[in-house]
């Protein structure tokens, strides 16, 4: 794993903990409908190129 992989990696992780967040937040405040399922899309989106560049 090359410098730029470890910065996206280290990018991904904290977008990760961001996006936990948000979820928590949306789930205690379900004003929107669907808002749930695009946070939980794009956490599992984060979580597969952390896997990828994991795996590289």
């Amino acid at each position: 794993m090359d410098k730029k992989q470890k910065k996206r990696l280290d990018i991904l992780q904290k977008k990760m903990q961001t996006l936990n967040q948000k979820l928590a937040g949306v789930k205690e405040q379900a004003d929107e409908p669907g808002e749930v399922e695009a946070v939980e899309q794009e956490i599992a989106k984060t979580r597969e190129e952390i896997e990828k560049l994991k795996a590289s």
